[in-house]
């Protein structure tokens, strides 16, 4: 799974992210890849990447980087290829079946990871990981992103979270102030509602797992916990039903009417705030340049969402990408050395700078808000504590299957109450926890 996907300084836009983020129901069943045994100290290293929607600027930087590779290691050769995002799972599937078309060094979406290292695709370098001098200020959860069973398989390469777009021009007509609560947030948004009916005061959507998982963690939920090395869905206990029936009490007549936003998913909600159909959205630091490029341009303003507490910082889901070296590669020591050049520091600041690629690094990402003040709010969630998806291979198949996006549509139409609908998906995922082993 990509999630997350940021990535659009100029071109990329929600929509890409949530290509990003259903692609991993395509990853890789079966592998009979292995080590090669061989750690070859010159030749040509094969790096697939993704195409980007404007690809020229990460070219550029990304080139940069090869260059200083290249001069530092005499007798080595990067051969750079992007491929598409549509088409990943089928080439990485076939890269860890048949090592020798496969290459060295990938970038894949950071929810990826389980399947791929399941799949026996993805060397383990927790021991270069742990020497990489770099390493130790990178983000907790984006370290959680590229591990597995307490083992380290890549290296964040960015990430993307989401926070609270809200409209100034609105509030400031109807004397609003900022919510500081998630509650609040709902009261402004069916005030905004009420004094303007052709406004949804929140954009939400039933298909937006990622615009409702905040709401679960935020009032103590879990999707899933630990168990017997593997995982088993919370998703039906008594803390996740609260935050599960704060999202769904958003959608009705006096906010977002469910007819309208039962499926509407996040790239949906973007637009519908991009469009000034919505006075507040749930959108990613990706979401930006979409934003500027619409209506609302110059009439908004971003802040962390909200908690339950006043002050508090509602924990957000952490997406984004990550760069990993194939088991089978026969140059090992070097594609690690390059992977690192590929997610060091210099790089990813100049990624930021090229596509709008939000740092993993947290002193790097300190750096980039002081640039870019759009960043801080982003940066800000960050900091008090983002979250990931459980670090299983059944994660790919419970969100392609829609779990969640089903359970919050049963309880919006009213086929279920969120008692109910949450007991079904609890099932559903343990069947799929169970499945995977």
């Amino acid at each position: 799974m990509k999630l997350s996907a940021p990535r659009i300084r100029a071109a990329r836009t929600a929509a890409a992210l949530a290509a990003l983020v259903v692609a991993t129901a395509c990853a890789p069943q079966t592998s009979d890849n292995s080590s090669s045994g061989k750690d070859e100290k010159s030749g040509t290293l094969r790096v697939w990447l993704f195409q980007e929607v404007g690809n020229k600027p990460k070219e550029k930087v990304v080139d940069a980087a090869v260059a200083a590779f290249e001069k530092a290691h005499k007798g080595a050769r990067v051969n750079i290829e992007y491929i598409p995002v549509e088409t990943r799972a089928q080439r990485i599937k076939a890269a860890f079946n048949d090592p020798k078309s496969a290459p060295d060094v990938i970038e894949y979406g950071n929810t990826d990871t389980a399947g791929y290292v399941k799949d026996g695709g993805l060397a383990d370098i927790s021991g270069e990981f742990a020497a990489w001098d770099e390493a130790k200020d990178t983000d907790p959860t984006a370290r959680q992103s590229v591990t597995v069973d307490g083992k380290v398989y890549g290296a964040p390469y960015f990430v993307g979270v989401r926070a609270l777009y809200y409209r100034t021009d609105v509030f400031k007509e109807l004397d609003l102030t900022v919510p500081k609560t998630q509650a609040e947030l709902a009261e402004t948004a069916r005030r905004i509602h009420a004094a303007k009916p052709d406004l949804y005061g929140l954009a939400v959507g039933g298909a937006y797992t990622y615009g409702a998982m905040p709401f679960i963690w935020a009032n103590g939920g879990e999707l899933a916990q630990g168990k017997g090395g593997s995982y088993a869905s919370a998703i039906d206990s008594a803390e996740a039903r609260k935050g599960i029936k704060a999202y769904t009490s958003l959608f009705g007549d006096t906010n977002c009417p469910a007819a309208k936003c039962a499926g509407m998913g996040g790239n949906d909600t973007v637009t519908a705030f991009a469009s000034g159909k919505a006075a507040m959205a749930i959108g990613g630091d990706f979401s930006h340049a979409a934003v500027e490029a619409g209506t609302v341009k110059g009439r908004y303003a971003v802040v962390p969402l909200p908690g339950v507490k006043a002050g508090s910082v509602a924990p957000a889901f952490a997406g984004g990408n990550n760069l990993g070296v194939l088991k089978s590669t026969a140059h090992r020591t070097l594609a690690v050395d390059l992977m690192e050049q590929l997610a060091s520091k210099k790089t990813q600041s100049e990624l930021f700078d090229a596509m709008g690629f939000l740092p993993t690094y947290t002193d790097v990402r300190e750096q980039v808000a002081d640039r870019e003040p759009f960043v801080a709010p982003f940066v800000k969630t960050l900091a008090s504590g983002a979250r990931f998806v459980p670090a299983s291979p059944a994660w790919a198949q419970i969100d392609a299957s829609l779990v969640l996006p089903t359970m919050f549509q049963e309880i919006v139409s009213g086929k279920k109450d969120v008692a109910k609908a949450s007991e079904d998906a609890a099932k559903k995922m343990n069947d799929t926890f169970s499945s995977a082993g």
